[in-house]
């Protein structure tokens, strides 16, 4: 049984200690956030010990579980890795991709297992959705939400689009060749709504916006390839697939069968399928395949490098909408 501690008792912590009492294998130890008075108040709710400081915690667990504000997760994950503990780290992974490359190293040097917290990598839409996506030649995703002052303190690019940029970084599998990006800011100090295109070396070409002053919630992705089109609804964990088959003179078809004429003398049959999706808490899974590497020795899911690649690409973004806002 591993023991488990989490850092950082906010709006999200608060989540990840609900979760963590669902993973297998593991027990939560105790809670530690600069706040003792939140400190007190979850591991009070969760009968578990309120740790008076990071080192404290530290010295009683296996894994950590790093929630804290971003400006804070390379110092925790610092401390932790080089103590040689295991650790899960909320997105994005650090402050800065140079932060992030030094964690890399660190865990490299101690051994360590390290999972960054890219969520929507378990969603049970996405999940279902990935054994049909193969070379994808074009994607559109789109990342918009109600204002709420949370998550303010950060570009959207780095609140929001970044899920989706390691999405597409995950199924695109290329190098980035070109960043294009433009955003402003409305409500905050920082870029409220970003458009970003990201063209890729192997002609694959990415079209992602975010918005958090937006008159709905939407959390969509379309997957366009060879024959096939591929729709991921994140919100409402739904999922559909459009495929076309090529045809002959000698192809049964029923009547029903819905059929495209190319204009060339081609025909194609479409079909559509909207696999079923099992109910599934993604952060519970994501906790849960930790522990999994941790327990069988293998690569997490979303590694460090994920993480790292992920807010690379944000970055380029952040700075070509610098760039434009002083033309």
């Amino acid at each position: 049984m591993l023991k488990i501690g989490l850092v950082g008792a906010g709006h999200l912590g608060k989540i990840h200690a609900k979760c963590i009492e669902l993973v297998q294998g593991v027990k939560l130890e105790g809670i530690f956030d600069t706040d003792q008075a939140t400190t007190k108040a979850v591991s009070e709710l969760h009968d578990v010990k309120a740790f008076s400081s990071l080192e404290e915690l530290i010295k009683h667990v296996d894994v950590v579980d790093i929630v804290t504000p971003t400006l804070s997760h390379y110092e925790v994950a610092v401390k932790c890795i080089r103590a040689g503990k295991h650790v899960f780290i909320e997105k994005p992974i650090t402050e800065t991709s140079e932060q992030a490359r030094k964690l890399i190293k660190l865990a490299e040097e101690a051994k360590i297992k390290a999972h960054v917290g890219h969520v929507e990598r378990f969603n049970p839409a996405f999940v279902q959705a990935q054994s049909f996506i193969n070379s994808p030649l074009f994607i559109e995703t789109h990342r918009l939400a109600e204002f709420n002052p949370r998550g303010t303190d950060v570009p959207v690019v780095l609140d929001l689009m970044i899920h989706d940029i390691d999405i597409v970084l995950h199924l695109v599998k290329s190098p980035v060749k070109k960043i294009s990006a433009s955003g402003v800011s409305v409500i905050s100090d920082t870029p409220d709504i970003t458009n970003a295109r990201i063209e890729f070396d192997n002609g694959c070409v990415a079209n992602l916006t975010a918005s958090r002053i937006s008159m709905k919630n939407m959390r969509k992705t379309r997957i366009f390839q060879r024959d096939a089109y591929i729709t991921v609804d994140f919100l409402k964990k739904k999922t559909e697939i459009i495929r076309i088959e090529h045809i002959d003179d000698t192809t049964p078809v029923d009547d029903m069968a819905l059929l495209l004429d190319t204009g060339k003398g081609e025909k194609k049959r479409i079909f559509f399928e909207n696999p079923v999706i099992a109910e599934s808490n993604a952060i519970r899974d994501e906790l849960q395949s930790l522990v999994h590497a941790i327990n069988k020795n293998t690569s997490t899911v979303v590694t460090l490098e994920d993480g790292s690649n992920a807010l690379r690409v944000a970055e380029d973004i952040l700075s070509q909408i610098q760039h434009a806002s002083l033309l």
